[in-house]
């Protein structure tokens, strides 16, 4: 899936990607805190933390092709 924001086309993934690596980072980290489980809170901090990683790059593109 391709948007055009000007000339230049922006992919969806960053954002679809980000959003689920949010969702399974969130759902891995309520798991690992269930179950006592130290592994999955800590997979699931990093799942959490690359999905911000994603989102923070997406609006920090567009941003920077905005106008000031």
């Amino acid at each position: 899936m391709v948007a055009y924001a000007g000339e230049k086309p922006v992919l969806l993934i960053k954002k679809l990607g980000g959003l689920l690596l949010l969702v399974f980072g969130f759902l891995l980290l309520a798991a690992g805190y269930n179950n006592g489980s130290t592994g999955l809170g800590v997979l699931g901090m990093l799942l959490l933390a690359g999905g911000v990683v994603l989102l923070a790059l997406k609006i920090a593109r567009r941003n920077q092709s905005g106008q000031l």
